[in-house]
């Protein structure tokens, strides 16, 4: 299994960027796929997830109402569509994969990308 983050960069606050997180050797459509944070000096945040089914979607409260999870099966890749970013938001993002049911904990997901780097000036 590999996952392969993409889409990270240098933005201003109040802008946008979307993440990419494509999936090989596992369908998304079958397990929980979430994105997690972690800044400089700080422990791994939980950031959002979307179920297998795609019914339900997930996010920390720190991100709600600013940022979208998604996917697109037949590109088996998952999203995530961050606006109104913060100087806060800066950390390296981690997208990951999970067999398991509590989608907010890091020790749940089996199988990680390398992380993509966000950037906020303020």
């Amino acid at each position: 299994v590999q996952l392969q983050a993409s889409g990270g960069g240098l933005v201003q606050a109040g802008g946008s960027l979307r993440l990419s997180c494509a999936a090989s050797g596992r369908t998304v459509s079958r397990y929980i796929m979430g994105w997690f944070r972690q800044a400089p000096g700080k422990e791994r945040e939980f950031v959002a997830a979307i179920l297998g089914n795609g019914m339900s979607t997930y996010y920390g409260d720190a991100v709600k109402g600013r940022f979208t999870i998604s996917r697109d099966i037949a590109k088996n890749t998952v999203y995530l569509q961050m606006n109104s970013l913060k100087p806060e938001d800066t950390a390296v993002y981690y997208c990951g994969s999970s067999p398991r049911v509590r989608v907010a904990w890091s020790s749940e997901y089996d199988y990680w990308g390398q992380g993509t780097e966000v950037t906020v000036s303020s």
